[in-house]
This record gives C-alpha cells, structure tokens and sequence, in this order.
C-alpha cells in the first residue's frame, strides 16, 4: 500500500515492517479537523490490511501530537444533525478499527495528546510518552460528554476513581503523572520519545508476529466487552452537540475565559 490519498499524514517504512506515521498538521498543532480525523478513523484498517506492515508507530509533527478538535470544525458540528450523525460513525471507525487492527500500533506521545490526539495515544497497545506532555480529555469543558474514547479505556488504565475524577472535571495531566497513574506505559524527556517508541517497535517487528498479533486479539477482548458503553457515550457525546451548552463552550475556549453554561447559569 502507498497511502497516497492522505493529507494530514505522512507515512515512512523504516527496517524490519514499521511504518512510523506522523500526524502532520504542525501549523495547527495537528488539531483534527475533518480531514483528518476522517484519516485517522481509516488508516488503522489500512495498516491492518497492508503485509508490508508489521507494526505501527504514531507520533505527532512540530511541537504536540495532537492537540484536540479544530474549534471551526466544532462550530461546524454544532446544531448540525447530519454532520453530528456522520462524525458518530466515524467516531465509531476510528475507535473499533485501532482496537481491531491486527499490527501492533505505538504511539509516540511527542507533546499535548487532546481529543482525537488522545485517542490515538491510548489506545496504541503501547505508549511512550513525554514526561512535560500535557494529556487530558476536555469534553466536559467544551460542554459536551466525554465521548470518543474515554469510557471504553481509560476504567481500564487507571480504575473507576481516578477516570471518574479526570472525565467528570476535565483536568489535565503531565506525562509523568499519566505514567505513575497506569494511564500510559512509559514517560521519557521529550528527545527520548521516538527513539523509544522505535525500539520496542523493533522488538515487536522481530518478534514471533503469530504470537504478538494473537496476544493482541486477545487482550483486546477487554475493550470489544466495554464496546456498549464506548457507543452509549459515543451517543451522549453526539446528542450533546445538538444542545446549547457547547456554543457557550466553544465561545469560551476561543475568548480563553471560564465558560457559563446555559445548564449552570440558566437565565433568570
């Protein structure tokens, strides 16, 4: 496979079948607007498909990995049923088709992982990450439910406490906080990062592929049981932008003021 439709990602075969593919938006800090999180929802059945491929390794250009929504292409989604019902799909094809793909996938966590950036970071089968990156799932501040990813993984990684406490208020977190939470497998300083990630996918390129791509499977089993609640907060996350809380959240996010949610501060 060539993967020369893409825009917003950039592929590049390395020795023994990885194939290191970095989120390429820099200008934006590789915030997903349509296009790409359309790239990103597809490209793990590619990766999957493709036997030129054994492993995977995502990183992100310039400074973050990630850095959440585009904020236009939320304005563009709010109070929009047709675009709310195709994002849902795609938020569904991007979740299921990383829990599915049949290589291993390492995220390389080089900076702020938010939104689709996050997603991609946790559920990678191993994340090395930035000790100074800053991770988080802000759902909840936009005014919207933590959806896309959340529920489904991160009662897994650290336990019903702590994802009750980071989901409900949306806080943020630094990559060695996330590594002592179980949130992420290793944090590193930010220049050991791709190196590392790197290395185990070397390891897992070389290693027996039946074994590591069957283990896989299996664990994953974990995830494909939590599947309904990942596709009830999917829905809750989608029914959310059709309500008047995220207009004053995205308002708020573009002034960088605290929002007044119509929910919280209903007009007297």
């Amino acid at each position: 496979m060539t993967y020369e439709d893409y825009e917003q990602l950039r592929f590049e075969m390395q020795d023994n079948g990885v194939l290191l593919i970095t989120i390429d938006r820099p200008d934006k800090y590789n915030a997903a607007d349509e296009q790409m999180h359309g790239e990103l929802a597809r490209v793990w059945a590619e990766v999957s498909r493709d036997p030129a491929t054994r492993v995977a390794v995502v990183t992100g250009a310039g400074k973050a990995f990630s850095a959440g929504g585009d904020l236009a292409m939320v304005r563009r989604m709010t109070g929009d049923f047709d675009r709310v019902h195709h994002m849902l799909g795609e938020m569904s094809d991007l979740v299921y088709n990383m829990v599915n793909c049949e290589k291993p996938i390492v995220s390389a966590i080089n900076g702020a992982a938010v939104g689709a950036g996050i997603v991609v970071a946790l559920l990678a089968d191993v994340s090395i990450c930035a000790e100074d990156a800053k991770l988080g799932d802000g759902h909840v501040k936009l005014g919207v439910a933590a959806g896309d990813h959340a529920a489904i993984i991160w009662p897994l990684l650290v336990g019903m406490a702590k994802a009750r406490y980071y989901l409900l208020t949306g806080e943020m977190l630094t990559g060695a906080e996330a590594e002592r939470m179980g949130l992420v497998t290793k944090s590193l300083p930010k220049g050991e990062v791709l190196t590392e990630a790197m290395r185990v996918a070397q390891t897992l390129a070389t290693g027996s592929q039946p074994a590591i791509r069957l283990t896989k499977r299996a664990l994953n089993n974990w995830l494909r049981m939590a599947g309904p609640i990942f596709d009830q907060s999917a829905a809750y996350e989608m029914l959310c932008f059709l309500g008047p809380d995220v207009v004053e959240g995205a308002a708020a996010f573009e002034d960088k003021r605290p929002p007044r949610f119509p929910s919280a501060f209903p007009a007297v």
